[in-house]
């Protein structure tokens, strides 16, 4: 399904260098020990007030990125008191461009979704939901340089090792034509899986610091959020922030474009 990405105002151009970041941010529930995933579990459920200082804290560490990539993400529901939190964070971050892909829409109740935000103009996007149990999916980016465009592809991975696996085979095969290609989310696996290492020989992509662990922010022990890059592409920078605002860490990947290749300025 190609869509039309939300515009702002403003661009990026004439760069070849590209912060990136991904995100879970647990719709803004802000979970800091396990046992809150009880206590605190209506937080998943109710709106709070807390909500909106916690986005307020993530669209401030967003600032210094050039394309982010946030998974569950409420569209605009109860329980987000009704405030399309991708929408929120591009305005509060200064992001041009942005795009919601809502994955489980439980009525006015909850609108579970993936957001992408991003200072440089796509020429296309294209959402994809993701094989096995409805709730899952995908959007895809393209960006025109002065050479072979870049695609980027954010993700949200299921739960399931069998499940993950049809979805790698199927994201595999829908960015294999791209020579500059960054993947990026929560994948809910380790660079040990089975399915993680089949993506690495299908795409023979690159960054994963297998060692910066992501979950639970609180004591992170598992490494489950990547941002993976092609050779063509040089690994400038990759960390995981020290950002506690949701159960996951956010991860970021810095990374430049070969020489000749930029992006076009704004007409």
């Amino acid at each position: 399904m190609t869509t039309q990405f939300c515009q702002n105002q403003s661009y990026l151009d004439g760069t070849h260098r590209l912060r990136l970041l991904s995100y879970n941010i647990q719709a803004g529930a802000d979970t800091r020990r396990y046992r809150e995933y009880v206590t605190h579990s209506w937080k998943q459920m109710l709106p709070h007030r807390e909500q909106r200082d916690t986005l307020d804290h993530i669209a401030h560490l967003l600032k210094d990125y050039d394309v982010v990539g946030l998974q569950e993400v409420d569209s605009g529901s109860f329980r987000s008191g009704f405030v399309d939190q991708t929408a929120y964070l591009a305005k509060r971050a200064g992001f041009p461009y942005w795009y919601r892909q809502v994955n489980r829409k439980l009525g006015k109740l909850a609108q579970h979704s993936n957001g992408v935000l991003s200072r440089v103009q796509p020429s296309m996007v294209t959402e994809h939901r993701l094989p096995g149990l409805p709730g899952r999916g995908a959007v895809l980016m393209e960006f025109q340089t002065s050479e072979k465009p870049l695609g980027i592809c954010m993700m949200h991975l299921a739960l399931g090792r069998r499940a993950r696996l049809r979805q790698l085979s199927y994201v595999s095969d829908l960015v294999s034509h791209y020579s500059h290609l960054v993947l990026m989310g929560d994948f809910n696996c380790g660079c040990s899986s089975h399915e993680f290492r089949y993506l690495i020989e299908r795409t023979n992509l690159q960054g994963a610091q297998c060692d910066m662990m992501t979950f639970p922010s609180w004591r992170p022990s598992r490494k489950l959020d990547h941002i993976l890059a092609s050779p063509s592409l040089k690994v400038a920078k990759s960390e995981v922030l020290n950002y506690a605002h949701s159960d996951h860490l956010p991860i970021s990947l810095e990374i430049e474009l070969p020489k000749d290749v930029v992006f076009p300025a704004a007409a």
